[in-house]
């Protein structure tokens, strides 16, 4: 059994997956093509669809016009090493888009996005409540998320 997210585009889905494949890292396009002129999609071409991957996991993408808007119901997560990692995922997708709250944002075709340090996990889920708390305080202040920040409000220090 194979488990593939799809994405919708309404246009310039080729242009958004050599974006993505280009900023995260182990990411791939495996192949893009189109609909053929018999298919009753519409006319030959009109309807586009790619297979490619992000790091570890697997996508297909598909261009064929208007149809649902990208949400928050969907979002891609990456967990980042350090915070060099995180500034430059953060940065490049943000560029277009909008910004949000607790490390989420959306790039300029709509997609929303969750950019957060691998450690935020780790202090969250620490079985110190009080300092799970304070990291999670700190976490929903920040838009780009700070490990710096985030290890100090850990250890009970201001940031």
């Amino acid at each position: 059994m194979k488990v593939t997210q799809n994405l919708w585009f309404e246009k310039d889905m080729e242009a958004a997956i050599r974006f993505y494949t280009s900023v995260i890292p182990g990411s791939s396009i495996e192949w893009i093509s189109g609909m053929p002129a018999d298919s009753p999609s519409g006319p030959a071409g009109s309807v586009r669809i790619a297979g490619f991957t992000l790091g570890d996991q697997r996508y297909m993408a598909m261009e064929a016009g208007p149809l649902d808007s990208f949400n928050h119901s969907f979002s891609i997560m990456v967990e980042c090493d350090d915070q060099a990692e995180l500034d430059r995922l953060w940065d490049a997708l943000r560029e277009g888009g909008a910004v949000e709250q607790c490390g989420w944002l959306r790039d300029k075709w709509g997609l929303s996005w969750q950019i957060v340090p691998r450690r935020l996990g780790e202090l969250m889920n620490d079985p110190d409540k009080e300092k799970a708390k304070r990291v999670a305080e700190a976490m929903l202040k920040m838009v780009k998320l700070d490990i710096a920040g985030l290890e100090a409000a850990a250890a009970g220090k201001a940031a």
